[in-house]
């Protein structure tokens, strides 16, 4: 058989499996040994063990369950309800004061547990019933609570750029730090279409009345919830920037410090540090079979003649280098209104890592596009899995319909950062470029 018809065939397979709902990395698996079998011989199946084991003893992967712990912990460690509280206190007197100050907090949980569903979940119950209750628009009130939480990929830390580091071979470091800028960037578009929203249209989001305001003491007392926080953000990422521990080493003062920050809030006890651990648990193990299912993939790609043959397909197109990098953009982008981030991340990145190499661009740039692009995909309908979560938090009034409306101009907020990263480079590997090796 061609390498033009295998490729075909092992396209079919894995869009028919994808649509029968099985998971990602058990399809990409399943794919693998059985192309081995037709396509190369039995013999050759001992590479999906070879590959897999290679793939999930990385060190990288090592860092993975330390941020999940760190997130697991936060969680119940009381500093959010803190976070939110000082927030109110002073944003609530702006119009779309909530709304902006929920944009600021979800970015402070992304730069301290790097998930997306911290930051969606706990606004949801704290910041959406609030807002309402202050008249706000229905859709001012939900769009930036998915919105915020998808910024956990790109604010470091973030366990999708150690997935992304790990399949990329890039390093996890640089990766996080290059997230800082383009992440504040999509913070600070949302906080502004917020403010120009809501002045000139003051009904989508009132400012509270001034009696109920707080004073001046209480707004200031109120800055001790974001202590600890700031200093954990501080030692975590000023850490890795400076080169005084690496990624690793980050991830395990990091849950270090979440521990120390629940003990201080008194929320320290086995039944938290129990739920924790178990959802570390659960977490990890779906990340070691992600990054099994994505090597066994990336193998028999590689040793049919596939790959090659798809990145001789993509330089070969009519096209600038630069609009090859938009092809792929706009691929992930498409896949992202249908596919878990981490399914396109296996499926996509083996593949689209050495096109980007072979056209001569920087491969952390690539990297962090493409980590940006996936963030996207956690809103884009009709399957963002952040809208999803927002749905289960139960709200009677807010139908699937309003949370997909809610959210589509976030999704162009992140467009335009993403356009503007492309259009220039050095947004991205500034930071990177400066870090001490």
């Amino acid at each position: 058989m061609s390498i033009g018809a295998i490729t075909l065939v092992t396209v079919l397979a894995l869009l028919v499996l994808l649509f029968t709902g099985f998971p990602v990395a058990f399809c990409l698996i399943g794919i693998a040994v059985a192309g081995f079998l037709i396509f190369v011989g039995p013999a050759s199946l001992y590479a999906v063990l070879a590959a897999a084991f290679a793939m999930a003893t990385k060190d990288i992967f090592i860092a993975a369950p330390l941020f999940i712990f760190m997130a697991s912990v936060l969680q119940f460690s009381g500093i959010a309800t803190a976070l939110y509280d000082t927030m109110y206190k002073w944003f609530a007197g702006l119009r779309g004061g909530l709304a902006m100050g929920t944009v600021a907090i979800c970015a402070l949980i992304a730069a301290m547990t790097g998930v997306t569903a911290t930051g969606t979940l706990t606004m949801g119950m704290l910041a959406y019933p609030e807002m309402r209750k202050r008249g706000y628009d229905k859709m001012m009130a939900i769009g930036c609570i998915p919105f915020g939480g998808a910024l956990g990929p790109i604010i470091p830390p973030s366990v999708v750029m150690i997935i992304v580091g790990g399949f990329g071979s890039l390093s996890v470091g640089k990766l996080f730090i290059g997230g800082i800028i383009p992440g504040v960037m999509m913070a600070f578009l949302a906080t502004v279409y917020i403010f120009v929203r809501c002045s000139r249209k003051p009904e989508l989001g009132p400012a509270i009345p001034l009696d109920e305001r707080a004073s001046w003491r209480e707004k200031f007392v109120s800055l001790r919830g974001t202590i600890l926080p700031i200093l954990l953000i501080i030692l975590v990422l000023g850490g890795i920037y400076a080169g005084a521990f690496t990624p690793t080493e980050a991830g395990g003062i990091g849950a270090f410090g979440a521990v120390i920050c629940a003990a201080i809030n008194r929320q320290l006890n086995w039944q938290n540090v129990k739920e924790a651990a178990l959802t570390t648990f659960r977490v990890t193990a779906m990340i070691i079979w992600i990054a099994i299912g994505g090597a066994s993939f990336s193998s028999f790609l590689g040793m049919t003649g596939v790959l090659h043959f798809v990145n001789d397909f993509m330089i070969g197109l009519p096209l600038s280098p630069m609009g090859i990098i938009i092809v792929m953009m706009a691929i992930v982008f498409v896949m992202g209104m249908f596919i878990d981030p981490m399914g396109i991340v296996m499926i996509t990145l083996p593949i689209f890592m050495p096109i980007c190499t072979a056209l001569g661009f920087d491969p952390l740039w690539f990297g962090l596009l493409f980590t940006m692009n996936l963030l996207i995909g956690y809103l884009t309908p009709p399957f963002g899995i952040n809208l999803f979560y927002f749905k289960g938090l139960g709200y009677a009034e807010v139908s699937m319909m309003d949370i997909y409306r809610s959210v589509i101009p976030y999704v162009v907020v992140m467009l335009i950062v993403l356009v503007l990263c492309i259009a220039f480079p050095e947004l991205l590997l500034w930071l990177p470029n400066k870090m001490i090796k």
